[in-house]
């Protein structure tokens, strides 16, 4: 029998006290709390965020939490015991109760805000009080940093309540895409895509809300009725959940001088993403305009490969705007995501989406957030001339190296060596030009 399974770790974490004496908060330690929050993380009403890196917050547990189910590949990478994805505390902490967690875990969560910029062209209407001081973390909030095995992992509950930037919104996820998101995780993962990973998933017994559906055949493009489905909390995890349009936020405050710590800011959150996903490749005694370089490269680099390797398994984001980017270069928040059933440049898996994060346009949605992210990293070198050249000439360089990539896909999946297209545009490459090439 073949097995499928990684090379064997031996067993570190038995029990929530074993994975207790691993935690390690380095976001809630190194950056900025909001000034304005509760001490006690009750803080569930919508309000504006307008400083500080995180805001912290109890998750609303879940009504009579039931086990789901574990990713069994991702216990074994990390050390964890099977049997541990079952026990009373396990189940408490992941499904949103927090309040008798062993004492080196923390008794609040926190969530994030971030700006929002589709295709390139930056949003403020989305947040409730049209400022951009209300958008980020709506339900989805982190509950423990560890670091295990040598490697830091951030694990955050998708649906665990209301935070300050709900919008209104009752803050749960339900079974149905809770199911669909983890399968999604870890069946990325398997295919060699950078992924956000799946740890567990419980759901309520209880506990119900409404939401949005069709009709038995219904040909409308949007939902015509509401259903009632079950609640359920999965938790995600990742090296770190920081996103360009975190990123993009503080640089907003900079750009409109928000506030006389808005610069500061930026700078941290950059320094810490760089920490905790640049660190084998961005030397820490650089300068801050020299990591920044760096960074934008090295971010570059990992864009491109995951964007090609979406292609490369017929994968459709379906919303990749810049909050759904993650800054570490690897897939995140799978809302509306598809798989292609039959080759079509133009799929889209969600009816809002439009053709511009369509199927084969996210070559080109992945430079519009690059180019985002790029221009919000500028206030860190604006004092330095040579940087800021060097930072243009990066963002300006994405379609090339993106089209070497996409080259060098097309060509590893029809068995050649190299590829020649006849592509008008650099990114607008279809079957109909691999087969001319081919051909010739």
């Amino acid at each position: 029998m073949i097995n499928l399974l990684p090379q064997q770790t031996a067993l570190t974490v038995a029990t929530l006290d074993d994975l207790a004496k691993l935690a390690n908060y380095s976001l809630m330690d190194t950056l900025n709390c909001d000034p304005d929050a509760t001490g006690n993380g009750v803080d569930h009403t919508p309000r504006q965020v307008l400083t500080g890196h995180y805001v912290p917050v109890n998750p609303t547990p879940i009504q009579d939490p039931e086990y789901v189910t574990h990713s069994k590949n991702f216990f074994h990478e990390l050390g964890f015991s099977n049997s541990m994805a079952q026990s009373a505390d396990f189940v408490r902490m992941f499904s949103g109760d927090l309040t008798d967690v062993p004492e080196l875990l923390r008794k609040v969560g926190w969530a994030t805000g971030y700006a929002l910029s589709i295709f390139g062209r930056e949003y403020y209407q989305q947040c409730p009080f049209q400022t951009g001081n209300g958008y980020g973390d709506g339900r989805a909030i982190s509950v423990l940093e560890a670091v295990i095995n040598g490697q830091r992992w951030e694990m955050q509950l998708k649906g665990g309540g209301r935070t300050p930037y709900c919008r209104g919104a009752d803050g749960r996820a339900v079974l149905r895409l809770s199911v669909r998101e983890f399968l999604a995780q870890e069946c990325m993962h398997a295919l060699g895509v950078p992924s956000s990973r799946s740890l567990s998933l419980f759901v309520s017994k209880t506990e119900k809300v409404s939401r949005p559906w069709y009709s038995e055949g219904s040909r409308s493009q949007d939902p015509d009725r509401l259903i009632t489905e079950a609640v359920a909390i999965s938790t995600r995890v990742a090296p770190s959940f920081i996103r360009v349009g975190q990123v993009e936020l503080f640089s907003r405050r900079v750009r409109k001088q928000e506030h006389p710590q808005a610069m500061a800011e930026l700078e941290m959150i950059v320094l810490h993403l760089i920490d905790r996903e640049y660190s084998d490749v961005i030397d820490n005694t650089l300068s801050t305009a020299e990591k920044v370089v760096l960074l934008a490269r090295e971010f570059r680099n990992r864009l491109t490969s995951l964007v090609a390797n979406w292609i490369r398994v017929g994968y459709c984001q379906g919303n990749f705007n810049s909050d759904n980017c993650a800054a570490g270069g690897f897939t995140l928040d799978y809302g509306p995501l598809g798989f292609c059933d039959v080759f079509n440049p133009r799929y889209q898996p969600w009816t809002g989406g439009g053709h511009h994060f369509s199927f084969l346009n996210q070559p080109i949605a992945a430079q519009r957030n690059f180019h985002m992210f790029c221009t919000a990293l500028q206030p860190l070198v604006a004092s330095h001339q040579k940087y800021t050249k060097n930072l243009d000439e990066i963002s300006t360089g994405f379609t090339t190296v993106m089209q070497a990539k996409m080259e060098k896909m097309w060509a590893a999946k029809l068995g050649l060596h190299t590829f020649k297209g006849f592509c008008a545009h650099p990114l607008e490459i279809n079957l109909k030009d691999i087969f001319l090439s081919v051909a010739l």
